[in-house]
């Protein structure tokens, strides 16, 4: 019987972390969130706390909730943090998905992690009945780094396209306004189609060449600067460069001299969303407080519905999903942690 590491807790959310002399990893027992990567020399977890009070996933309730707003991702945002699953779709549900029980990124989000420690590592698998999966993640610390491997298991006697993205987001101190600067070895990119937030500022559908993408009505935007505007939302695709086995991003602050990013086999996830939420939602939870950028790497290049992720198929000569097979298995692995 492997053990369990201490059970703490994180923003009143039950959790368990592992940790070493350079930083400590905190996962939230339900949604299997990774709440904290947290720098101790500087003190900085550059993922996202969102500025709304957190509940378990499973105490969520509509109608005694009703500060995390009506939406179908209500349930999502009622727990949310940090780098965020999205399995075994990377969007909103259809109607008749959303009736059946599936909310927005799919169950992986809500789930109730088993997490145990393993030779020093943190193992946490979570079944997701109605997407008929299995999951597990495996993080293990390497000084300033920590190595991830994940298998999704089909539990299922049938072929089906999946959506798989790590939905990891940043926000403040480490994330600041005309400061925080991004890299990655991005190629060709898109603009989503349709609005997406409330102060969108791009051209909808506009193809572009990482990172200058065209405005409305107005010069074009430097992406790998965060935006400086004190109101502003945009969603962009980008391809990672396909002459490469590897891929990444970094975001560094050079107010406080750090680094952070994750690096991966393009081949797993071949595409990266650019999320970018400053103030612009004013409806609950979000009350127009929060500062947030995506760096969302994974299978799909947009947030949709499954049928639209399977009717667009490819872009940019890149699939759009990923097949997993009758009852069996795929596997990933990458790296997050901190540069000078």
């Amino acid at each position: 019987m492997n053990p369990r590491p201490a059970l703490t807790t994180f923003r009143g959310r039950r959790s368990r972390s592992i940790e070493n002399g350079t930083i400590r990893v905190t996962v939230l027992c339900e949604g299997g969130h990774i709440a904290e990567i947290l720098h101790k020399p500087s003190g900085i977890n550059p993922l996202w706390t969102p500025p709304w009070p957190s509940v378990e996933p499973s105490t969520y309730d509509a109608a005694k909730h009703p500060e995390y707003g009506s939406g179908v991702d209500a349930r999502l945002l009622a727990g949310i943090m940090g780098h965020n699953l999205c399995l075994d779709i990377f969007g909103g549900p259809s109607g008749e998905e959303a009736a059946a029980g599936i909310g927005v990124h799919g169950e992986g989000a809500v789930a109730a992690y088993d997490v145990r420690e393993v030779d020093g590592a943190l193992v946490m698998s979570a079944c997701l009945p109605l997407a008929q999966i299995r999951f597990q993640r495996v993080i293990t610390l390497r000084e300033a780094t920590i190595g991830i491997r994940e298998a999704v298991e089909s539990l299922a006697a049938f072929d089906r396209p999946i959506g798989w993205t790590q939905h990891v987001t940043l926000s403040p101190p480490f994330l600041e306004c005309g400061v925080t600067r991004f890299e990655m070895p991005a190629t060709k990119s898109k603009v989503f189609e349709r609005e997406f937030g409330p102060a969108d500022y791009l051209k909808p559908g506009a193809e572009f060449e990482w990172p200058i993408a065209p405005r409305n009505g107005k010069k074009a935007a430097d992406l790998s600067i965060f935006n400086s505007e004190a109101v502003s939302s945009a969603f962009t695709a980008h391809l990672m460069d396909p002459s490469r086995e590897d891929a990444y991003f970094s975001a560094f602050h050079p107010g406080l001299s750090l680094s952070f990013g994750y690096s991966w086999k393009r081949a797993d996830f071949p595409w990266l969303g650019r999320w970018e939420e400053n103030r612009s939602r004013t409806h609950a939870p979000w009350n127009g407080g929060a500062i947030t950028c995506g760096l969302e790497f994974g299978v799909s290049p947009f947030p949709e519905t499954r049928r639209e992720m399977i009717d667009r198929g490819t872009l940019f000569g890149e699939s759009t999903y990923r097949w997993l097979p009758a009852r069996g298995r795929l596997e990933a692995e990458y790296t997050a942690g901190f540069g000078d």
